[in-house]
């Protein structure tokens, strides 16, 4: 079962946990939430856009590449959109499995694949104005080992 949530409201990590932990088959969960950093240069907020439909079926097919791969029950994936303060939650990841060695490496694919092609767009404010994120060199790397 997936569940897959692109809005602008805050999420409960506690509701997600309990979700992802309802399955009784399951002796593993992992979860991962981002936060927006405030970075050398004092990040005060990122706006982030999205391509609204094709954010959706990206994060469905990263899933079910993920099915692929390992054996897993629940994928859930939350990404926030709009403007998001520094130390609020942008992100969640969470995944049920019976075992932890397929909930780990599922639940960092996601993660990998989701940062360098999910249609998201990063505006960061600072004390100095606002710009664009670039694309990392750090995400494209860490997406080789799933290839």
């Amino acid at each position: 079962m997936n569940r897959i949530v692109v809005n602008c409201e805050p999420f409960d990590v506690n509701e997600l946990y309990q979700w992802l932990s309802s399955c009784p088959q399951d002796g593993a969960i992992v979860t991962f939430t981002g936060k927006v950093r405030k970075l050398e240069s004092e990040t005060i907020s990122l706006f982030l856009e999205h391509y609204a439909g094709m954010t959706e079926a990206v994060l469905e097919k990263i899933i079910q590449q993920a099915r692929a791969r390992w054996s897993l029950n629940r994928v859930v994936v939350i990404h926030r959109i709009g403007e998001i303060q520094a130390n609020e939650s942008i992100v969640f990841v969470g995944v049920s499995s019976a075992h932890r060695t397929d909930s780990f490496a599922a639940a960092e694919f996601i993660m990998d694949v989701l940062k360098t092609e999910a249609p998201f767009w990063k505006r960061e404010k600072t004390p100095t104005g606002e710009s664009w994120v670039e694309a990392k060199n750090s995400d494209q790397e860490s997406l080789k080992k799933w290839q």
